[in-house]
């Protein structure tokens, strides 16, 4: 019987969660390193990616690089419209900026400039992605809420620039995937 979303998240995370602080570093320098070195991010104006949480890989090298760089830096805020909550991605030009919101994660304010999707930016616009597990078949499990799925669902240029990472450890046989499952273009584990 085929492992549910629920059983692959809770046991990744604690796997995730166990590693050593040095080979977490190292996994994150990896990450940077090839991010810095792949087309996407050489030939973007706009850089969406997530801001690291607790044992996620480590991101802020690569937001400060980008931002050095003079790239467009967004960073994803969860919200609530209405009934239902949201993720938008703000505009940054410090990690400083950065606050506590959504499960203490840190978030651009809401004040500056929202990212808005045109399917004439997406060739210049790359965005990087958390998740929990993957499988080589680009199948993601993120934290449950299907924040990135909801997303993405109707930007499909900006789909064809999507890359998830995360630790080799965060790799699975398979995931069972749903018709609103948006698979990242490409998956590369550390």
């Amino acid at each position: 019987m085929a492992e549910s979303k629920s059983d692959i998240r809770k046991r990744i995370l604690k796997i995730r969660d166990g590693m050593q602080p040095e080979e977490r570093e190292r996994g994150t320098i990896l990450l940077t390193e090839r991010i810095l070195g792949h087309q996407w991010f050489y030939h973007c104006e706009d850089f969406l990616c997530f801001v690291s949480y607790g044992s996620e890989i480590g991101t802020d090298y690569l937001l400060k690089e980008a931002l050095r760089q003079g790239k467009r830096v967004f960073v994803p805020r969860v919200l609530k419209d209405y009934s239902k909550t949201v993720m938008e991605f703000y505009q940054i030009s410090s990690l400083e900026e950065l606050l506590p919101g959504y499960h203490g994660i840190k978030e651009p304010s809401g004040k500056s400039e929202k990212y808005v999707y045109s399917q004439e930016r997406a060739d210049k616009t790359f965005m990087l992605m958390p998740g929990v597990a993957f499988d080589c078949y680009r199948n993601r499990i993120g934290y449950g809420k299907g924040f990135y799925d909801r997303y993405l669902s109707d930007k499909d240029g900006l789909q064809l620039h999507t890359l998830a990472v995360g630790f080799k450890c965060q790799l699975v046989e398979e995931i069972p995937f749903a018709e609103t499952d948006i698979k990242p273009y490409q998956v590369i584990c550390f």
